[in-house]
């Protein structure tokens, strides 16, 4: 699949109020076609040169739409991710085992509540690694577009300056998904009898919502991030996903209901 429709495909499964804060592939691509048709005469004057510099101005309000929406999201998953700690501590404390009126059913109801909570949440910082991912991967392409068929040398600059910027220095929400990844083992052990029912009810329960949108992103993760025959060092390194049953028995064909 070409990258613009992957693109597309993404945004449309993403959370609706995301959609706009994705890479403008499409009106870039369309201005270095504009760019290269221009008669070889017309290289090096200062017409053609507004027209590079018209392209690197949007290139760069691009990344401080990212920065900006990235940087936004960060803070807040830093906010609720001490919120649902909170939460969690209060419950112990109110009907745990060592409460001063301790009750099995309130304990089970309202951790229930929160479990779902931190999947969700959980689901939209991978989301926000995908936005990450995709993000990088549609300048990259568009650089490399623009000097194949310009002849210009814009790519290893530009891409020096995205490797410094805060939408692809994920390394915070990274910590904050491996943290709730730890926070649901330890709070909500699952037995190993349980583990192939609790699967099949998570894709019953959640595949509606934003579960199904989180594997739709790890999947496109995966691929555009594998080894190909356009793979060079502005590429990022492939991921590897965990064995699970899960991906592949999600069927990501049928229309997809996005909630939050």
């Amino acid at each position: 699949m070409k990258f613009g429709k992957r693109l597309k495909q993404q945004v449309q499964e993403t959370l609706p109020d995301w959609r706009d804060k994705f890479l403008s592939y499409k009106e870039l691509k369309k201005l270095v076609r504009l760019i290269s048709s221009a008669p070889p005469f017309l290289h090096g004057s200062s017409e053609y040169g507004k027209s590079e510099a018209e392209f690197v101005r949007l290139l760069n309000c691009e990344i401080d739409k990212f920065n900006a929406f990235f940087m936004e999201q960060e803070e807040d998953f830093i906010i609720r991710h001490e919120e649902l700690k909170q939460r969690i501590q209060k419950v112990i404390d109110a009907w745990g085992p060592s409460a001063s009126q301790p009750s099995e059913a309130e304990y089970k109801e309202e951790m229930g509540k929160i479990r779902k909570d931190i999947v969700n949440f959980h689901g939209e910082m991978v989301l926000l690694e995908n936005y990450s991912n995709i993000n990088y991967t549609g300048l990259a392409k568009i650089l490399k577009k623009y000097d194949k068929r310009t002849g210009g040398l814009l790519r290893l600059a530009f891409i020096q300056k995205v490797l410094e910027q805060p939408f692809f220095i994920s390394d915070l929400v990274s910590k904050l998904v491996k943290q709730c990844e730890n926070m649901i083992d330890a709070v909500f052990p699952v037995e190993e009898e349980e583990k192939g029912k609790e699967g099949r009810e998570t894709i019953t329960v959640a595949g509606e919502g934003i579960f199904r949108n989180t594997i739709a992103a790890l999947m496109t993760m995966k691929e555009i991030r594998r080894g190909s025959s356009t793979y060079s060092h502005f590429s990022l390194p492939p991921l590897n996903l965990p064995d699970s049953d899960l991906i592949p028995s999600f069927q990501l064909n049928s229309p997809i209901s996005i909630v939050r």
